[in-house]
C-alpha cells in the first residue's frame, strides 16, 4: 500500500495544502517547526484516528478555527480508495471511507502505517503503559475488530474503579458486590481476549526483532520479549482470582488484575533493556521494535505498510543510518523528515519536498 494523494485543510499550521505522493522514499525537508512532522503526523491520525504526539484531538485543529480535515488517496495494487476523517471542536469526529461514513475506530481496515519517532524511545525506558499501547496498536492492525474489543474493556476498567471507589470502607453492600460481579464477566471475557491478542504479537514479534536488531545495530545480541502478566490462562482461574483480590480492590479502590496492569519486558543479553541498555542499544531496540512491526505486517498482509520516519535519523550515527537506510529501502513507500538533509543517506532517497510555514515550497527527484 502507499498514500498516492494526502491533502490538508486547517489542520495544525496548514492552512491548505495538497501533495501527490509516488512509492519510493520520499524525504520531507525542512528548519524546526515549519510543518514536515505534522505533515506525516496526519498520516498517522488517517490510519489510526489519533495522533502520536498528543492525547487530544484540539491541538490537531488550526487556530481559530472549527474543525480539521485530512482527506487521502490510498493504493493498493490497481485499486485507489478515498479516506477523510474530520476533527471537531464541537460535536463528534467524522470518518469515511469510498464516501461512506466509518466508526474512527475501524480506519485501520484502509491504511497500515508503521511510525519510527524520537518518542519510541519511550518503548524502551518508559513506562509500562507505553508498551502496552505499542502491542495493541499493532493488534488493532493486524485484527480491526480489536478496537472495539479494548475500548470496551477501558470502558468496564473505569466503571469497575467507579464501583470500587464508592464501596470502601462500610459502603461494601451486597449490592455493590452483585453489580461488581456483573462486571467481573465482562471483565474477565474482554480481558482474556485482548491478553490471547497480545500474547500472539509477542510471540510473532520476537524472531523479527532478533533480526532487525542484528541488521540495525550490526551486533549479535541477544533479544528476548517477555509479556509480564497477572492475567490467569482460563475464565475460571480469572474469576477466582478476583475474588481472591477483592477486599484488597474495595481497599485499594482500583482494579489489580486484567491487562490494564500488563507489561512487557525487552530484554538484551539477559537484562532488562530498561535498565541496563546504553543509550544507543536502546535506540536500537526502540527502532527494532518498529522495524519488526513492519516485517510482520508485510508478511500478512496484500502490501507493505507505509513506513513513516520522522526525525529519526538525526539520532544515529552515520553507520547505523546506513544500516537503517539499508533495512527499510525495499518496502514500497517510506516517508522521512529532517531537519538537516545529510543526515539522511543519499542513496535511500528518490524524493525531496522543501516544507517552510506550513506549505510545500519545493518538489523534486
Amino acid at each position: 500500500m502507499h498514500v498516492s494523494r494526502i491533502e490538508l485543510a486547517d489542520y495544525r499550521n496548514y492552512e491548505r495544502a495538497a501533495l501527490d505522493l509516488t512509492p519510493g522514499a520520499t524525504l520531507f525537508i525542512g528548519k524546526n517547526g515549519q510543518g514536515k512532522t505534522n505533515l506525516v503526523e496526519a498520516i498517522v491520525v488517517l490510519a489510526t484516528g489519533a495522533s502520536h504526539r498528543v492525547s487530544g484531538d484540539a491541538a490537531l485543529i488550526r487556530a481559530s478555527k472549527e474543525s480539521a480535515v485530512i482527506r487521502a488517496q490510498l493504493t493498493h495494487g490497481t485499486r485507489t480508495i478515498g479516506v477523510d476523517v474530520q476533527f471537531n471542536r464541537q460535536g463528534a469526529n467524522r470518518a469515511q471511507a469510498q464516501g461512506k461514513r466509518i466508526a474512527m475506530r475501524d480506519l485501520p481496515r484502509y491504511a497500515q502505517v508503521v511510525l519510527f519517532a524520537p518518542e519510541d524511545l519511550a518503548l524502551i525506558r518508559g513506562e509500562p503503559g507505553g508498551r502496552r499501547r505499542f502491542l495493541d496498536q499493532l493488534a488493532t492492525i493486524r485484527q480491526p475488530r480489536m478496537a472495539a474489543v479494548i475500548a470496551d474493556y477501558e470502558k468496564v476498567v473505569r466503571q469497575r474503579n467507579a464501583l470500587l471507589k464508592s464501596g470502601r470502607g462500610s459502603r461494601i453492600t451486597d449490592s455493590v458486590v452483585q453489580t461488581l460481579q456483573v462486571w467481573d464477566e465482562r471483565l474477565v471475557t474482554l480481558g482474556l481476549r485482548i491478553e490471547a491478542a497480545r500474547q500472539q504479537i509477542v510471540t510473532d514479534l520476537a524472531p523479527h526483532v532478533a533480526r532487525a536488531y542484528a541488521a540495525i545495530a550490526g551486533d549479535e545480541h541477544a533479544t528476548e520479549l517477555q509479556l509480564q502478566t497477572n492475567v490467569p490462562a482460563s475464565e475460571e482461574e480469572f474469576r477466582a482470582l478476583l475474588d481472591a483480590r477483592r477486599s484488597d480492590e474495595f481497599e485499594r479502590a482500583v482494579s489489580l488484575v486484567g491487562p490494564h496492569r500488563d507489561d512487557l519486558h525487552l530484554d538484551l543479553n539477559g537484562l532488562l533493556a530498561r535498565h541496563y541498555a546504553s543509550h544507543g542499544e536502546s535506540w536500537s531496540y526502540a527502532l527494532s521494535l518498529k522495524l519488526a512491526s513492519a516485517e510482520l505486517l508485510r508478511g500478512e498482509a496484500a502490501g507493505d505498510p507505509v513506513l513513516i520516519l520522522d526525525d529519526v535519523f538525526a539520532e544515529l550515527d552515520s553507520t547505523r543510518r546506513q544500516r537503517m537506510a539499508d533495512a527499510i529501502g525495499s518496502f514500497e513507500q517510506v516517508l522521512i523528515t529532517a531537519a538537516v538533509e545529510g543526515d539522511v543517506p543519499e542513496d535511500l532517497v528518490t524524493r525531496r519536498v522543501r516544507i517552510r510555514s506550513g506549505e510545500v515550497v519545493e518538489d523534486a527527484a
